[in-house]
């Protein structure tokens, strides 16, 4: 766990950092490593990143989800807790949608 100092649960540090080609550069790789993450970064002109899509794919659907709900990918809203009201309900309805497909 990380230890800052702060009340509640611990936080947890990825073992590892999936990431596509837009990301290959050595700081970036450095940082990961100094932070004890392994970085699973694509390289340009050298590998495919069709074998990190497994994992992404995860993301994009959930973001892509999260973008049927039309005021959440463009925020009308100014106050910050109508807008987390409105990301709950959404959240809220994929769950429902999601326990139906299952059920």
């Amino acid at each position: 766990p990380v230890r800052n100092g702060r009340r509640g649960r611990p936080r947890h540090r990825p073992d590892k950092l999936h990431a596509d080609k837009a990301y290959d550069a050595e700081p970036r790789r450095h940082e990961c490593r100094a932070r004890g993450i392994v970085p699973r970064i694509a390289r340009r002109g050298i590998e495919s990143s069709e074998r990190l899509g497994r994992h992404r794919w995860v993301v994009e659907r959930t973001h892509a989800w999260f973008n049927r709900f039309r005021r959440l990918p463009v925020r009308y809203e100014r106050r910050a807790d109508i807008y987390k009201a409105f990301t709950s309900l959404a959240a809220s309805l994929i769950t429902l949608n999601q326990i139906r497909r299952f059920c």
